[in-house]
């Protein structure tokens, strides 16, 4: 089994319950006997303890999915005894238990950190619901805590989020290919994380601690791009009042990321290659040749095969780029990764923006599962961010979320009159209709498109091509 692969087995939940184990906390016997007795039928697995040191006894024994505490115990009460449980374990979800009389109580309780309440006497199927969606959120926040842990420990991987097949599996890449000295290839799409996976190689290497330095091709014209890359001699151009060092020097010994590399000019790309092969360049407008020991990590979001067939990528420069590939999968092809990235990325947010929030509600998360994420992880991060800033309370509700992505107010096309195409035309044809009227709502402006889209120029650019899209005759029109 793969070192990646143990990183999932290892988890303490494995050896639990399916449906995950709760500890009630009240002194009346009634009340323990029938929430065991409710919740034992559901599949959970449940002990029970009489009052508030006897629950913190057993949560020192044992792990726990969820805590039912009452708020009125002999001796110290609930809300003492929240802070004890929330000091040991700030993840483990906890439930106040509390009498219609006992209503202000069991906000300050929430304000404490208790998940929710369940008033006297309860609605069984409210209460199992509330129950379902409080041990989600735990396992899914402490799948993200120990996930992360065990890649730092393992491999040292800052800011990856992932248990997916996929993701395990490039996780096993990054600790194959870290220790070479091989040129890797990252293709992906944009927003996949590219710059995040290039950074574990480059943290996993014998040069992790030397430079790591990532230049985008994409958004440099080539002469500027060029003098970044190789530096320039005083007087190389009008503008070069002084000598300067190029980024390959600046990387000697270290990891250079070269990202959008498919939007070089064929000219710089012959200076990449010469560069990859004898590991020596000249400034602009030098003489001299420049040693340097330099890892290039290339990625692109567009096909450079394609671009080699439409001769505008060096053959001999993929060649040289591919010796290692890894391909970064779409959002949408690891959706079980998303609960784990919005919880990442609300922490994140929420520590960043000083908010309150602490969970994003069962309402709310179903909608970013199902949504397509065109942007990748990416625009999720962006769409947290924006619902962490917005926030005011301890939970993101549905409300916070863009219409875009919960579907309020979608200018969809309903096509009701393509069911009887296959699956693929369908999608097709609704991803074409809607670039389209994007497309005319932004005047035929591709960028305008592009930028409302929040994707990249080029992205846009492939999807035109790919769906045939008529730009001059449509604009025509």
């Amino acid at each position: 089994m793969s070192e990646a692969a143990v990183i999932t087995r290892w988890l303490p939940r494995e050896a639990r319950n399916a449906a995950g184990s709760i500890l009630i906390i009240d002194d009346e016997a009634e009340i323990r006997e029938s929430l065991q007795t409710l919740l034992e039928l559901e599949g959970y697995e449940v002990d029970s303890a009489p009052d508030g040191e006897a629950g913190l006894a057993r949560i020192g024994e044992r792990p726990f999915d969820l805590v039912l505490l009452d708020l009125a115990l002999p001796g110290r009460d609930g809300l003492d005894i929240l802070r004890d449980i929330r000091a040991r374990d700030p993840h483990l979800s906890v439930m106040m238990i509390t009498a219609y009389g006992t209503l202000d109580n069991a906000v300050k309780a929430m304000q404490a950190g208790a998940a929710n309440f369940i008033q006297k006497p309860w609605d069984n199927e409210k209460l199992l619901a509330d129950v379902r969606a409080a041990v989600a959120r735990n396992k899914t926040e402490e799948e993200n805590v120990q996930l992360k842990r065990a890649l730092k420990q393992r491999y040292n991987f800052e800011n990856i989020v992932g248990k997916s097949e996929p993701m395990l599996r490039i996780f096993d890449l990054i600790a194959q290919v870290a220790p070479s000295r091989s040129t890797v290839l990252l293709q992906g799409e944009s927003g996949t994380g590219k710059e995040l996976i290039a950074k574990a190689i480059h943290l996993n290497s014998a040069r992790a601690d030397r430079a790591f330095v990532p230049v985008n091709a994409g958004s440099m014209p080539t002469d500027l791009l060029e003098s970044t890359l190789f530096g320039h001699v005083k007087g190389a151009f009008t503008s070069a009042i002084a000598s300067k060092k190029g980024l390959f020097e600046v990387a000697d010994r270290g990891t250079l990321f070269l990202d959008e590399i498919g939007t070089m000019s064929l000219e710089t790309q012959s200076k990449i290659l010469r560069v990859l092969q004898d590991r020596k360049f000249m400034h602009l407008g030098g003489v001299q040749e420049i040693q340097v020991d330099v890892r290039v990590i290339a990625a692109s979001n567009v096909d450079l095969k394609q671009l080699v067939r439409e001769g505008k990528f060096r053959e001999d420069l993929f060649y040289r780029l591919n010796v290692i590939t890894i391909d970064l999968p779409p959002l949408r092809r690891r959706r079980e990764d998303i609960p784990l990235l919005v919880n990442f990325f609300l922490s994140k947010y929420a520590r960043e923006n000083e908010r309150p929030v602490q969970e994003i509600s069962p309402q709310a998360l179903h909608p970013l599962i199902n949504y397509s994420w065109p942007g990748n992880v990416r625009e999720l991060e962006n769409v947290m961010e924006r619902a962490v800033v917005l926030s005011s309370g301890n939970a993101i509700g549905i409300d916070l979320l863009p219409d875009y992505v919960v579907g309020r107010g979608s200018t969809l096309p309903i096509l009701e009159d393509r069911v009887d195409g296959s699956l693929f035309d369908i999608v097709e044809d609704c991803e074409r209709r809607i670039i389209v009227d994007m497309l005319e709502k932004s005047s035929w402006n591709q960028t305008e498109a592009a930028e409302r889209f929040k994707v990249p120029l080029s992205t846009l650019n492939q999807k035109i091509k790919r769906l045939n899209i008529e730009i001059k005759k449509k604009h025509r029109e």
